[in-house]
């Protein structure tokens, strides 16, 4: 279903604001869509609760195969869905894979059911129909009317507590269903066990262990009621255990007030006689039952929901307010805005109030000091490449926090790896590379502090030897990843020499010679797998011959993982000009580059990729996976900055839309957002570690970025419009850039840069 700007605007004022504030042009709805993934619901900044709506619950699986529905459902919510089952408290924001949806609430009336039901027949079962008239959705605020129930629905949030707000029409017979059985990327067997402790009329509290894309994940929480339960119970969907012990003696389904399961239902019964209001405090902890408690002493000691839904808005516009910007039209601004706000979605939060965190060698870790904080959803194959650098410049105490969340989980990791891709206290090994290096080693050249830089170049050192690692061993002998060695060995091969490039530049800073030596020589592996005879980067055996079978075109073919020939053969980020040259030097390379976007790809190259559709797709250029984000900057080398401006602004123009479904691709934890603020702003770190950024052309009209530091990056486009996409000069306080890199030392304690934008396309600035 699509709508008009106007009305998707409206769907998300949840109540008056000043026309200054930011918030106004922040709308959650956006990219819940096809294949987006981002959910609508409640969060504060880099929040450890995000309390959103689920909107089916699809099984993983089918008959024991993969159900490739359950991909829409990422997030939990898609906008296209006509029922709701429920409010679960944890969810990612744009990840083409899942797990979490823990602690699953849904309030009902009439009829007790402890089943969902079917989204056709809504009656069937708990779950219920709404409408997208009723729905609001902004900067920790979810509000919707359960139809069938007829309850209104209102949710916020603070840090690790969830606020559920509602209305009951009716008084007689209300309902809480606790689900411990649903979960995003679901499947029987998933759930290890569940439990569920009453402790008295207003008090509950419990635990859910999963074993799933993190394999052994606990998320502890406390409930509390505003209401007194009236009576209570749980169905229990396993068959009838062979052994059920002593405690066969007491009818454990009826009022006792202990509830144990693997897969667990309970329900919680009250009498509103004397209001339709009933409010629940949902508080998480990744450490016990008893962490959870004080956290909601801690965050939530009142029941004022308006507040924590006010100090949680308050939040949201000290991080929009780190971006002042006037753009062409008010759909620009909500794109901005919304951009910043899913880059502010992840990493989060994973520690207790009082700074303790559940490690990955299952011990509780302490943070002794409040000002810091540990860090868990690195979704690192994305995220390195524009959201951490982001945060160098507008987060740059919790990016340090981050990096060391990293070196923690590298200490306590039975492998002794940096995070590939992590959550909960569990490493998944989702894609490749060991991406953790290049934030590492930008945030070492950026000058983040209260970071122990030599213990993280030795954390690097380790990750980047541990010769059984997706074909580490192979890369070492051999000096690229073999293919009848490792699969997606092209791949390997080149993220693993961009990323040997940041631990030899991090080593050259810390003057540790040896280690620079060793991996300034890695970082051109590259070169190993370049075919001279087709000019690609191509799948190369270990006896050295490349292999026989080869489509550029070709996602699916031996070599790559996540994008083809085409798009990982301009992978040299670290190495651009001996890349050009490999490939015949800067004539030849910008017509080869220019042709990625006006050729057409052939529906079959992609029609069987869950990722990929026509929408994130320019000729063959896909703007809607990662592996291609830095490319569009490359005509910058070969003194076409017109090609990288004129087709900058096509991307931005079509790839970024204010709609349900208005990304072209996964959000991914916030990488694509952050591409779209950093092009809009006119410039982007294709070579996260080093000093320097690449011009492109803004789409702002002017632009102020407020660093902590209390420095001001100002932006100017003068002559800004439609027509004026090009580029005809550059200034930097003052003085004309005669250079396409913007160098961050001339940025780091504030400047202005003016472009001055013309419709005319030039080869020079």
């Amino acid at each position: 279903m699509r709508f008009s700007l106007l009305s998707v605007l409206l769907l998300f004022f949840a109540g008056p604001v000043s026309a200054q504030s930011k918030l106004n042009y922040v709308n959650p709805l956006i990219g819940t869509s096809k294949m987006g993934h981002t959910f609508p619901g409640a969060t504060v900044p880099f929040g450890s609760v995000q309390l959103s709506p689920d909107t089916d619950t699809l099984s993983y699986a089918v008959d024991g195969k993969y159900n490739p529905d359950v991909y829409k459902y990422c997030a939990g919510y898609q906008y296209e869905d006509p029922t709701i089952v429920g409010f679960s408290h944890t969810h990612f924001s744009g990840t083409g894979h899942s797990d979490l949806g823990d602690i699953l609430i849904m309030p009902t009336s009439g009829k007790l059911q402890l089943n969902p039901g079917i989204a056709s027949n809504p009656k069937s079962g708990f779950r219920s129909a709404y409408s997208h008239d009723s729905e609001k959705a902004s900067p920790n605020y979810y509000a919707v009317m359960l139809d069938d129930h007829k309850i209104k629905a209102e949710l916020t949030t603070t840090t690790r507590v969830g606020i559920h707000r509602y209305t009951f029409d009716r008084k007689d017979s209300a309902h809480i269903i606790l689900d411990l059985v649903s979960g995003i990327y679901n499947y029987n067997g998933k759930n290890v066990n569940t439990y569920v402790r009453v402790v008295d009329a207003h008090h509950i509290i419990g635990f859910r262990q999963t074993s799933g894309w993190a394999r052994n994940r606990t998320v502890y929480f406390a409930i509390a009621f505003s209401q007194p339960i009236k009576s209570y119970g749980y169905d229990d969907l396993q068959s009838k255990k062979v052994y059920q012990g002593f405690w066969r003696k007491f009818n454990l389904k009826d009022n006792f007030p202990e509830m144990s399961a693997a897969q667990l239902r309970a329900f919680f019964d009250f009498d509103l006689e004397s209001s339709k209001e009933l409010i629940l405090k949902v508080a998480l902890s990744p450490v016990s039952m008893e962490g959870a408690v004080e956290n909601m002493n801690r965050e939530t000691p009142d029941w004022d929901f308006d507040r924590h839904r006010k100090n949680g808005e308050d939040l949201w516009e000290q991080e929009l307010n780190k971006f002042d910007v006037q753009m062409l039209n008010e759909e620009d601004l909500t794109n901005f805005y919304t951009a910043v706000y899913h880059t502010c979605l992840g990493p989060t939060v994973y520690q207790d109030y009082d700074g303790q965190y559940r490690g990955l060698d299952f011990a509780n870790w302490f943070n002794k000091d409040k000002n810091d904080v540990n860090y868990t959803t690195f979704s690192l194959w994305d995220t390195y490449r524009a959201l951490h650098p982001l945060f160098n410049l507008v987060q740059r105490k919790r990016n340090a926090d981050m990096v060391n969340s990293m070196i923690a989980h590298q200490k306590q990791s039975a492998e002794k790896m940096l995070p590939v891709w992590s959550h909960y206290a569990n490493e998944n090994w989702c894609m490749i590379g060991y991406h953790s290096v290049s934030v590492i080693s930008d945030a070492y050249n950026k000058g983040l502090e209260g970071i122990d830089y030599n213990q993280a170049l030795d954390a690097c050192v380790q990750t980047a030897r541990t010769r059984y690692f997706e074909g580490i061993g192979s890369y070492m002998d051999l000096g690229y990843v073999a293919e009848d060695k490792s699969g997606s060995s092209v791949s390997k091969t080149l993220e693993y020499a961009y990323d040997d490039w940041c631990i030899a530049r991090l080593a050259l800073g810390l003057k540790r010679m040896d280690i620079y030596e060793e991996f300034s020589k890695r970082s051109e592996s590259y070169k190993q797998v370049f075919d001279p005879s087709s000019g690609f980067m191509r799948a190369k055996m270990s006896s050295g011959k490349f292999i026989e079978k080869f489509d550029a075109l070709e996602t699916h073919q031996a070599g790559y993982i996540e994008g083809n020939a085409w798009n990982y053969s301009l992978y040299v980020p670290h190495q651009v000009d001996s890349m050009i040259e490999l490939m015949g030097g800067k004539k030849r390379f910008a017509l080869h580059l220019d042709s990625l976007f006006t050729m057409q790809l052939a529906d079959k190259y992609f029609e069987h990729t869950e990722d990929i559709t026509r929408e994130g797709i320019m000729g063959s250029y896909v703007h809607g996976n990662e592996p291609s984000h830095h490319v569009i900057y490359l005509f910058d080398w070969v003194g076409r900055p017109d090609l990288t401006q004129k087709y900058m602004r096509q991307v931005l123009r079509t790839k970024y839309l204010a709609k349900i479904d208005g990304l072209s691709g996964n959000d991914d934890c916030g990488q694509m957002s952050a591409w779209y603020i950093f092009s809009s702003l006119g410039f982007y770190p294709v070579c996260p570690g080093s000093d320097d950024y690449i011009l492109g052309s803004p789409l702002v009209k002017s632009a102020k970025i407020n660093l902590e530091n209390g420095a001001v990056i100002e932006i100017t486009a003068r002559n800004q419009s439609e027509q004026n996409k090009y580029v005809k000069a550059v200034y930097l306080n003052g003085v004309k850039m005669k250079d396409f890199r913007l160098n961050y030392q001339n940025l780091k304690n504030g400047g202005k840069l003016v472009f001055e934008m013309t419709n005319k396309p030039s080869k020079t600035f």
